[in-house]
């Protein structure tokens, strides 16, 4: 994890492993940023939706664990971060990459099947 001190606080950059390790031991939430459009072509299971544009802090989940935001590169999350951080003092987290880190480094995530329509599960040990 790479850490960077802004004027309100400390953001957090994680790697893809790092938060599908911190996913198995369920000590985060991940929030996807994306459209709802880019949500339903492709996501991360267990990620909840939260697009950038409807975005408020003060809606956010609170249940104690760490918030983790993720985006298709990395930018917009980074930006909604520094947002909550802005409001809360953070410290927040992001996944470094976003949606394309996780998916070239081999993690599971859902498309959609082209012919069907149907969830598909790609990656990781998906088969």
């Amino acid at each position: 994890m790479e850490t960077e001190q802004t004027e309100d606080g400390t953001l957090e950059t994680w790697t893809p492993q790092e938060v599908a390790q911190a996913m198995v031991d369920h000590t985060i939430v991940l929030i996807d940023v994306r459209t709802p459009q880019e949500y339903v072509h492709e996501r991360i299971p267990g990620a909840l939706l939260f697009p950038m544009q409807d975005f408020d802090a003060r809606h956010l989940p609170d249940g104690g664990k760490r918030l983790v935001f993720h985006c298709g590169s990395g930018k917009r999350s980074e930006m909604v971060a520094k947002k909550v951080m802005a409001t809360t003092g953070g410290p927040v987290a992001h996944l470094g990459g976003g949606m394309a880190g996780w998916k070239d480094s081999g993690q599971r995530y859902i498309t959609t099947d082209p012919a069907t329509g149907a969830p598909k599960h790609t990656g990781g040990d998906a088969g």
